[in-house]
């Protein structure tokens, strides 16, 4: 009897399985048909509507071409004519003459007394003149003894200082001989044997006077 019993109860469930595939198949055959209906009624519904495709629309026209603004021309420029300010008016000047007080009298001055006549200024020393030959005032013999060892020569320009009396009172070298020795013997020798007479003035009286000259310093010849 367990035995029976298995098989009856293996047998209901194979029975049932296959119960609920039948069912299954029959409820998606019935979905899918019922689904394929709808969508081919939608279909024709969509068929047999019209739509109708709107016109297009009107092309838009071009803008209108710009008006062209008229040029505008600055007017030209004007210099202003200078401002010429009137010079001002002057209101004529009235001077009142001042009253001036009296002047006192001029008084001549007096003239001073003319100075006293200046005297006569002797007439320069023009006339002084040497006595005898001047070349003689220093011979070969006055030479330095160091001038000759040295062969020193030259030539030496002298003033001597003459007095109202014609004497050489002093002597002063003009320009040297170049050698010390022979200006200070010839300065020496000079005053002492050079005689003039003097120059005179207006009145022919003797007076002080200067003489210029020069010496040659020339080594003797044997």
């Amino acid at each position: 009897m367990a035995y029976v019993d298995q098989n009856q109860s293996k047998e209901k469930t194979i029975a049932g399985v296959i119960t609920a595939i039948i069912l299954a198949a029959v409820g998606y055959a019935f979905v899918t048909g019922l689904a394929f209906n709808v969508i081919k009624k939608a279909a024709v519904q969509l068929n047999v509507i019209d739509i109708k495709t709107p016109p297009p629309p009107p092309p838009k026209k071009p803008p209108p071409p710009p008006k062209e603004t008229p040029k505008v021309e600055s007017p030209p420029i004007v210099t202003p004519p200078p401002i010429v300010t009137p010079p001002p008016v002057q209101s004529p000047m009235v001077t009142t003459p001042i009253p001036q007080p009296p002047r006192p009298p001029v008084v001549a001055p007096i003239a001073p007394n003319p100075p006293p006549p200046v005297p006569a200024k002797p007439s320069q020393a023009s006339g002084v003149k040497a006595k005898g030959n001047p070349g003689d005032w220093v011979t070969p013999d006055d030479y330095p003894p160091s001038a000759l060892r040295n062969n020193e020569a030259g030539v030496l320009g002298f003033k001597l200082d003459v007095d109202a009396s014609g004497h050489a009172t002093n002597c002063t070298v003009t320009s040297s001989s170049g050698f010390p020795d022979l200006d200070q013997t010839a300065c020496r020798l000079l005053p002492r044997r050079a005689r003039f007479t003097p120059a005179k003035d207006s009145a022919g009286n003797g007076m002080a006077s200067t003489y210029n000259g020069s010496l040659r310093w020339q080594i003797p010849k044997d």
